[in-house]
């Protein structure tokens, strides 16, 4: 059955609202389907909304392939005394485009030391007096609210963030959020055997894995030894590969989803694994 399919490799683009915690939303997903685990990629402040993409069971493993991605952010700042949105980008375009240092803040449960994260771009739309919405799109584990509080501080006039949606996390934006009522609607129907709403809701683990690294193709001769952990030999490849050492690959043997491997530069092995997904067995 393909909902099972679905619940045991999966992917649930939610549409996290303001006040729970990531961790909580994640949670919730687990309880409402009775599965085994949940982990969320990219955490999202209480107050902030948006795309929250939650992995469901063996999909956790997947985490840290999508963590670094890149993010998108739609917010409101409000600055504490007057200045023009003309001079407000001007020092953006100055400061705070391309690679820049931050320090975590206070609250953050990482360590507090500096670091560089890049800013790809950081647009102001409008003005309403003292608020301003923007959008800025930067690389994975930026803080977006440390980031209007230094430029406020560089403005000399000081700024703090208002509201914040995150509409893009790497693969996944606003196309295929699902907001929790209508998840909780899914899976009533589904705890009724309607089964369609909930698999719309989500997405194939292998779908997601094509869309973030490069495939290579097995033959069928050599499965049952790969699914133990073996390595990748060049003999087992569908067509040779030119893919460099250190890469890191999805396998595929026809449509069916083996691992995730690190390409070697051995002479006869291919690739060694980081995460083999191995069939799961009938009971």
């Amino acid at each position: 059955m393909e909902i099972n399919k679905l619940l045991e490799f999966g992917i649930i683009n939610i549409d996290k609202s303001s006040g729970p915690t990531s961790f909580n939303v994640s949670d919730f997903v687990r309880k409402k389907l009775n599965l085994r685990k949940t982990s969320h990629f990219g955490t999202l402040d209480p107050k902030v909304t948006g795309v929250l993409p939650i992995a469901i069971n063996r999909a956790c493993k997947l985490t840290g392939y999508f963590l670094g991605e890149d993010k998108t952010y739609v917010g409101i700042m409000r600055i504490h005394e007057d200045v023009s949105i003309k001079d407000i980008q001007k020092k953006i375009n100055e400061k705070f485009l391309g690679k820049i240092k931050q320090t975590p803040p206070l609250k953050s449960r990482v360590k507090r030391e500096e670091r560089e994260r890049e800013i790809y771009s950081f647009k102001l739309i409008e003005q309403d007096k003292k608020d301003i919405l923007f959008v800025v799109k930067c690389q994975g584990g930026t803080y977006i609210r440390k980031l209007i509080d230094d430029l406020g501080r560089e403005l000399g006039i000081g700024a703090h963030m208002l509201e914040l949606r995150r509409t893009k996390a790497g693969i996944f934006d606003e196309s295929t959020v699902v907001n929790l009522y209508d998840f909780e609607k899914a899976v009533n129907e589904y705890q009724k055997g309607n089964f369609k709403l909930l698999e719309k809701m989500i997405i194939p683990g292998e779908e997601a894995i094509k869309k973030i690294l490069p495939v290579v193709k097995i033959k069928k001769d050599n499965l049952k030894q790969i699914f133990t952990g073996k390595p990748i030999y060049e003999k087992d490849l569908l067509k040779k590969s030119n893919l460099k050492k250190d890469s890191v690959v999805g396998v595929f043997c026809g449509e069916n989803f083996v691992g995730i491997y690190k390409v070697m530069s051995g002479k006869d092995i291919f690739a060694k694994p980081e995460f083999v997904m191995q069939p799961v067995k009938n009971h």
